[in-house]
């Protein structure tokens, strides 16, 4: 049939062909051109998932919108095989806020340049107009939370609750609990980002303790070159032959005394490991001497010769160790999160070390005496500044120290637990265990548990378990809760003698009695409007309140969300109405919960003991909000 339709040169045939030419090219031009605009469309689309992702953490790690716009640019085109992408249109959709999560769109749009189809355009009443098309990828980003549980273990946490049975401890244990419980459920909706909710705990009481395994670490003053380092030792009251002497900014040890310890520096590490006590005695060889070694049945020596040498020696333990509390850091570093460096001995953090102070009995007892003053001087001061008494071993049947006792006075919290992922059954039982661990004992400094939770979230060193400030996505937040005002007290107001004129207790603060260098005042004091020459619990807790709310101000301003919780204080004592003051001011304000005035409401929540479980889930519902999965 080939063989005779190709040799028929009638017309019809002809006139047949060449009517039907135009719509079969047509046709097979439109067939070309769809698979390649589909083709292309598809390469499109993959390519602008592949750009979204990358714009994505592009974005998160801190880098501008346009830096991302065009790094999603650069990702997408060479992923698009070579094609052209000089014509396409790119749009970049930013959520509204930094913080927190939110969806980061890219759009793409291009005009699809045909093969043959502008040949029969008019044939087929089709444009190239008309093979436009439009690319869309929406990406959320990374929605996490770094939450710090700063909570009170003072004292008065030991009582009970308000509308409750129960010890206000123990409350806060379980209501703590239910919060993780919460937010780790949650965080179970997003599979695909890395450790979605972390919790850390700061247990604080008179002191917060950073934990003993940080003995050596670079941020701690091992050398004791800060400024408050030896500010309760006076190393001139070592004798000639066993002196402690200054050189480069640290102190060692020089004198023949010393024996083989001559060169070693000296800190209060050190010195928590020279604190010896006799435990027993042992037998040991000292040496050879001649003597008689066979004798006749009268008394009378038969032979001489070489005989060993003993004699019993005292055995040794140690009395303590540094339980890992450490002071508060000289101004202004005590009210900000500058990392710490070397360059700087005043950024870094110095272990507490509570002066064993006079054993001399004047008009009442010394709230801490430990050690025998070993010094026969009737200087009270002088009794307790006398150094050669912490190298000489207390006597056989001196008993160890206990927790939070001679030279760990005041040391009375559990360490701190950083940033631990509470989506991992192993984290969150870290966690809960750590929380169940909590015990109330001591003053409240709430200040210093502040600066540590911010510590705990924050990127930089002590702890570095936070993301990067810089990262977007992510929520770093303050949960801060107390039940007293705070306190910093004198040695008379819990019935003790300061004959040596400390002006109070030892704490994280030091003695207040101790002015800092250049200045006629106390640490306490200073960059506080409080007065001062008034030595006293109410003026201590003006200075430490007014630091709190600098430090809150501070946290703030780097981003940080902070929540408060006042427990159990009353509006009607004015103390405890000053301390819920300062928390609702020290608080942030919601992005979600409005007033009736249609103004954000503060992130504060004034419960009793009996409410704390309530006030717990509305704070569990404040932090899911920040963290919605869309």
């Amino acid at each position: 049939m080939f063989r005779k339709f190709w040799k028929d040169t009638r017309g019809d045939y002809a006139i047949a062909t060449a009517i039907a030419i135009v719509p079969i090219l047509g046709g097979l031009a439109l067939a070309v051109d769809y698979t390649e605009i589909s083709r292309q469309r598809a390469l499109t689309l993959n390519a602008l998932d592949a750009a979204g992702i990358a714009a994505a953490r592009h974005y998160v790690q801190g880098n501008t919108e346009t830096a991302t716009l065009a790094y999603a640019k650069d990702f997408f085109a060479a992923n698009m095989n070579g094609l052209d992408t000089s014509g396409v249109k790119f749009d970049l959709i930013l959520p509204t806020s930094e913080t927190g999560g939110g969806v980061l769109t890219l759009k793409a749009s291009q005009n699809y340049k045909p093969y043959f189809l502008s040949a029969f355009a008019d044939l087929l009443g089709a444009t190239e107009e008309t093979l436009k098309f439009e690319a869309e990828t929406k990406i959320r980003l990374k929605n996490t939370l770094e939450v710090a549980l700063v909570l009170d273990n003072s004292g008065s946490m030991d009582y009970k609750g308000s509308g409750s049975g129960k010890k206000r401890i123990d409350l806060l244990k379980d209501a703590s609990k239910q919060l993780v419980t919460t937010l780790a459920g949650q965080a179970a909706q997003i599979k695909q980002v890395d450790k979605p909710v972390q919790f850390s705990l700061v247990p604080f009481a008179a002191s917060v303790n950073v934990g003993p395994q940080f003995a050596d670490a670079s941020w701690m003053d091992t050398d004791g070159r800060s400024p408050i380092h030896h500010e309760n030792f006076d190393w001139s009251t070592m004798p000639s032959n066993k002196k402690v002497q200054l050189t480069g900014g640290v102190y060692y040890k020089n004198g023949s005394g010393w024996g083989s310890e001559e060169g070693q520096k000296v800190t209060r590490f050190t010195i928590f490991n020279d604190l010896k006590r006799i435990t027993g005695t042992q037998t040991v060889k000292t040496g050879s001497e001649w003597t008689c070694v066979s004798y006749y049945w009268w008394g009378g020596c038969r032979e001489y010769g070489w005989k060993d040498k003993y004699e019993n020696v005292p055995t040794y333990s140690g009395y303590a160790s540094w339980q890992g509390c450490v002071e508060v850091r000289p101004y202004p570093y005590n009210l900000d999160d500058t990392a710490p460096a070397s360059n700087n001995p005043s950024t870094l953090y110095v272990p507490m070390f509570a002066p064993d102070e006079t054993d001399q009995y004047s008009g009442g007892y010394a709230s801490n005496s430990y050690w025998n003053d070993l010094t026969t001087t009737s200087s009270n001061s002088g009794r307790q500044k006398y150094m050669p008494k912490y190298f000489e071993p207390a006597g056989q049947g001196t008993s160890a120290s206990g927790s939070g006792q001679g030279p760990n006075s005041s040391c009375t919290t559990k360490p701190i637990t950083p940033l631990t992922d509470v989506t991992t059954s192993a984290g969150k039982t870290t966690i809960e265990n750590a929380i169940d661990a909590m015990a109330p004992l001591g003053a409240t400094n709430v200040p210093e548990g502040i600066a540590w939770g911010w510590k705990t979230v924050s990127h930089g060193a002590p702890f570095t378990e936070g993301r990067a400030e810089s990262e977007k996505g992510n929520d770093k937040v303050l949960i801060v809760l107390t039940d007293g005002a705070n306190t910093y007290y004198t040695p008379s107001s819990l019935g003790y003698s300061d004959a040596a004129g400390n002006k109070s207790t030892y704490s994280a603060y030091g003695y207040t009695g101790k002015n800092q260098p250049g200045e006629s005042y106390t640490r306490m004091f200073m960059g506080t409007s409080a007065s001062k020459s008034d030595y006293s619990n109410g003026n201590y807790t003006t200075a430490m309140t007014e630091q709190m709310n600098q430090m809150c101000e501070k946290a703030k301003s780097a981003g940080l969300i902070v929540m408060t919780v006042s427990l159990d204080l009353s509006t009607s004592k004015s103390d405890e109405k000053g301390q819920i003051d300062a928390l609702k001011a020290c608080s942030s304000d919601s992005r979600f919960r409005k007033d009736a005035n249609g103004n954000a409401e503060k992130l504060f929540w004034n419960t009793t003991g009996g409410e704390l479980e309530s006030t717990f889930k509305s704070i569990a519902d404040e932090l899911s909000n920040l963290r919605i999965v869309g």
